[in-house]
């Protein structure tokens, strides 16, 4: 599982041309499952996302986590980051999860975000979207699973 991260002083997603979530400070995650993950790995990387210290202290550091700075979380699926490049000019997503599979651990992240006492907004699975956003920083992670297949 895969997670791109943006601190964001302020984002919105559009599906069919009206808002369907929007925040002020906190993280757009660009959330991918690939075709080898499970639940253990939305648990996992739901836990680094919420407690990673990338949000300024009173001197200016990055020494605070989304839950310590009160921020919230805009949650978007994006198959295309278990799109491989390496070969060719079209990429091949073959490593990533069918959307029956993915749908339910994008839940399941949501669901354990939540848990951890975040507000949590999200786009529409599988929907074309337009997401709006301020990056803060700029300030960007990948953040992947830990746990082996």
């Amino acid at each position: 599982m895969k997670a791109l991260l943006q601190r964001v002083s302020q984002a919105s997603v559009e599906a069919d041309g009206r808002i369907v979530g929007t925040i002020q400070r906190g993280l757009v995650v660009f959330l991918g499952v690939s075709k080898d993950d499970d639940v253990g790995d939305a648990a996992c990387l739901a836990g680094k996302v919420v407690h990673l210290r990338i949000f300024p202290d009173a001197a200016g550091k990055m020494n605070r986590s989304l839950i310590e700075a009160e921020g919230s979380l805009l949650v978007i699926s994006q198959f295309t980051l278990y799109g491989d490049c390496r070969k060719g000019r079209r990429p091949s997503f073959d490593e990533a999860a069918r959307p029956e599979q993915a749908r339910a651990l994008y839940e399941q992240f949501v669901n354990l975000c939540r848990a951890f006492g975040v507000t949590v907004e999200t786009g529409i699975f599988q929907a074309m979207m337009r997401v709006h956003l301020v990056n803060d920083g700029p300030v960007t992670f990948l953040c992947e699973s830990i746990r082996s297949h």
